[in-house]
């Protein structure tokens, strides 16, 4: 809506003769008489409790003593006592300090060696500038050649490595410097 343009509404008429005020009593809120009654009940209330507390303050609390122990009771009390724990004797820190024990660990099996491909070019100047970027990283690198039925392809290598962690341990080296898709296979040399 646009209230810049809009007409004016028309004027009211004034009423003549008759004055617009209201009176104050018509505008008030009927008091219920049953709300008054229930405030002034809790009030008389509230104050009742408060009286019949207040003097509770001034008494003196009972002290119980405890009864005179008899030489009766003190034999029934020693009798029950919980005697001392026997000592255990433990012979086993003595026999395993002097045995050895053996265990049987297998062999883990290496498998084949693990090379990591780097990249993957058809031009040999990007093979050297991404394996520049990875000597920068301390690791040596290979530009290998291979041929197949897709043409002359370069690859840029790392390995060959005896485990597949220290190749991850030489992936996550390259990926802080930046250099990513580093992909670790089972290829023999």
């Amino acid at each position: 809506m646009d209230y810049a343009n809009r007409k004016r509404p028309p004027p009211k008429k004034k009423q003549s003769g008759k004055p617009a005020k209201k009176s104050a009593a018509k505008a008030a809120a009927p008091v219920s008489w049953l709300l008054v009654v229930v405030t002034l009940a809790m009030v008389a209330g509230l104050v009742w409790f408060l009286y019949s507390i207040a003097g509770s303050r001034d008494q003196q609390p009972v002290v119980v003593q405890p009864p005179e122990v008899t030489e009766q009771m003190q034999r029934q009390i020693d009798k029950d006592a919980i005697p001392e724990l026997p000592k255990d004797e433990y012979s086993y820190p003595d026999v395993l300090e002097n045995q050895e024990v053996i265990v049987d660990v297998p062999e883990r099996e290496l498998g084949p060696p693990k090379l990591m491909q780097c990249g993957s070019f058809r031009s040999e100047s990007d093979a050297q500038t991404l394996r520049a970027r990875i000597a920068l990283t301390g690791l040596e690198s290979q530009v290998r050649r291979s041929e197949g039925r897709n043409g002359v392809w370069f690859r840029v290598i790392l390995g060959p490595y005896a485990t597949k962690r220290d190749a991850e341990r030489d992936r996550h080296k390259l990926q802080r410097a930046q250099v990513h898709y580093c992909e670790i296979w089972n290829w023999n040399l």
